[in-house]
């Protein structure tokens, strides 16, 4: 998500359905050309074009700094990206049941707002067990 910037819903859910090159070249272009960006990304501009156009998913690194130099949410942008993180893939090698889960919402084909509700439960546990720490 952009911080710091309020949205109405049609213009969240817009850019929601926007693909990971899409939202970075939508984001980036008012700041400045593909070359600079990329020179500032420390990647090349052929590189870049590729992420633009969905030919390429970016390393994490790449998407880290990439969320930090447009001011985005990082794991907005590796949810858009497909990728899950190191951290996160270990802990799905420890707990197969995280997979399992996965499986099953894939299959339930839930909508956007029920994965939101799910998502929103998930940060409650953490932060209830954080709490009792």
């Amino acid at each position: 998500m952009l911080q710091g910037v309020s949205f109405t819903a049609d213009m969240a859910d817009n850019k929601r359905m926007k693909t990971l090159g899409e939202l970075i070249r939508e984001v980036r272009t008012p700041k400045g050309s593909l070359r600079e960006f990329a020179k500032k990304l420390k990647i090349t501009p052929s590189y870049l074009s590729d992420i633009e156009n969905d030919r390429r998913v970016p390393a994490e690194e790449v998407l880290r700094r990439m969320a930090d130099l447009l001011d985005l949410d990082f794991d907005e942008l590796m949810a858009k990206g497909g990728r899950f993180g190191e951290d996160a893939d270990r802990y799905m090698r420890r707990h197969p049941t995280v997979g399992m889960l996965f499986r099953q919402l894939a299959a339930a084909n839930l909508a956007e707002d029920d994965l939101v509700k799910l998502l929103k439960k998930a940060e409650e546990l953490a932060r209830n067990k954080a709490d009792n720490k």
